[in-house]
């Protein structure tokens, strides 16, 4: 039976509690393996960049494979989708941990990723199946406070395990928490209505073609591998993606779902999303750097002095999720962007040996602004899609996440590469990282508030 404003509260709950694992266990994923990389290039005797792969497999398997899965989710069903995802997942995590070679690891992690992909490209459309609309935002604060407490958790989780076992129980360990999670899905997941069109394997393909091909591209150039290949791999795909982006334009349901971008809330979430992952990036990347090289803090030390941004996103999206059902996310998201760029610039002027408390209390300013911003946008993004687009707008939303943290990524690379791999070069890496991010931060309070003179759309 399909629900036609939400479920009962406890079936909610049980549908939720599915979400939830599954969620937990996909972010999981990224963070773990890349605490791992070290212990995996020594066991498998690969080298530093080789093992990278580890972490790119899964990232480029998401990124080509979630607006494909998130059409076949308005198709057949989100439930599908989802329980296709975990199944996939499931069998990557196994694959993964038997396997003793890096190109079996690697291929483990592209059908994680793949799994992975099938669970992050629907959940947001699931939520508001699985909620009623009056308390979208609540749900949609929820999957964000997951998200941010995975994050959190993530390297503590993955040191843990290692102290006490070898580096293929980080993938091992999913399986069981992914058949739970199956187990739970298929009788607490709620089935959705499917739309009327058919799947278009051409715009799947060129899809595929453009992402990958621009995501090795600047890994190429982010890591100075090849710059001449990067180059024309980078080229060719933006190509391919104008290919892709025009086919779009003649689709009544187009997998890019570029007929959404013609609403305004949904493209300036959209936009809005990207530059604040962007930002957020630039900082997660570049302080460890600064931390460690210029500072000479320790694993555990940078560890520490990372944590209080997640830490209070866990404490601030439910609230900011509850608040969103009430007041406009451009209001929301614009105040929280205005913190967040504030506590970037604060940011810049940390010195690198700096006292755990001179760092934390501006990382809470950061973390505090990020969290108002992170539910009332993607509520914002989810609910300006019509509700047999949902899929689409689900896609989008992690799409636009791994296009920020895409962006941020090579910007951190290219710093670090300009400025040289010196002390004092790594520290001016960081500010300038820094500073681009605050400028984001900027352009994305810019277009936040931008959403107050959009019609509002639910």
């Amino acid at each position: 039976m399909i629900p036609t404003d939400g479920l009962p509260p406890a079936e909610r709950r049980r549908a939720m509690t599915t979400l939830s694992i599954a969620i937990c266990i996909s972010v999981l994923a990224t963070a773990i393996a890349n605490i791992a990389l070290p212990a995996i290039a020594y066991d498998l005797d690969v080298s530093p960049a080789m093992s990278v792969w580890v972490v790119n497999a899964y990232q480029l398997a998401v990124t080509v494979s979630l607006l494909p899965l998130s059409s076949l989710g308005d198709i057949y069903g989100y439930r599908r989708v989802y329980l296709f995802g975990l199944v996939v997942f499931c069998a990557g995590s196994l694959a993964c941990g038997l396997a003793d070679t890096l190109p079996l690891l690697v291929a483990g992690r592209v059908l994680q990723g793949l799994g992975a992909a099938g669970i992050m490209s629907v959940n947001t459309a699931l939520v508001r199946y699985i909620y009623p609309r009056h308390q979208l935002g609540r749900g949609v604060g929820t999957t964000a406070l997951i998200v941010a407490t995975s994050s959190a958790a993530g390297p503590s989780l993955a040191a843990a395990i290692l102290a006490v076992a070898s580096w293929q129980w980080l993938f091992i360990f999913n399986v069981p928490l992914g058949i739970l999670a199956l187990v739970l899905a298929l009788r607490s997941l709620p089935a959705t209505p499917r739309s009327g069109h058919s799947f278009d394997l051409s715009s799947a393909l060129l899809n595929a073609a453009s992402f990958g091909l621009v995501f090795v591209g600047i890994d190429g150039l982010g890591h100075g591998r090849g710059v001449a290949l990067s180059l024309v791999l980078l080229v060719t795909g933006l190509v391919v993606g104008t290919v892709f982006v025009r086919r779009q334009l003649s689709l009544p349901a187009p997998m890019l779902p570029v007929d959404l971008f013609r609403l305004p809330v949904f493209a300036l979430s959209v936009i809005t999303s990207v530059c604040s992952y962007a930002c957020q990036t630039l900082a997660q990347l570049s302080l460890p750097f600064y931390f460690q090289y210029a500072g000479h803090q320790s694993q555990t030390e940078t560890g520490l002095l990372m944590t209080p941004w997640p830490a209070v996103v866990i404490l601030i999206a439910p609230i900011a999720g509850r608040l969103s059902d009430r007041y406009p996310a451009g209001l929301l998201g614009g105040c929280g962007l205005a913190v967040l760029t504030v506590g970037m610039l604060l940011l810049t002027g940390i010195s690198a040996d700096a006292h755990w408390s001179d760092v934390a209390w501006r990382m809470l300013v950061c973390g505090i602004g990020f969290g108002f911003f992170q539910s009332p946008n993607n509520r914002a993004m989810i609910g300006a899609a019509p509700r047999e687009r949902s899929g689409a707008g689900s896609g989008m939303l992690s799409t636009a996440r791994l296009t920020g943290q895409t962006i941020g990524g090579l910007i951190v690379a290219l710093m670090l590469a300009i400025t040289g791999g010196t002390v004092q070069g790594v520290a001016q890496a960081a500010s300038l990282s820094l500073m681009i991010g605050a400028g984001f931060a900027l352009v994305a309070m810019v277009m936040s508030f931008l959403r107050l003179r959009a019609a509002p759309t639910l």
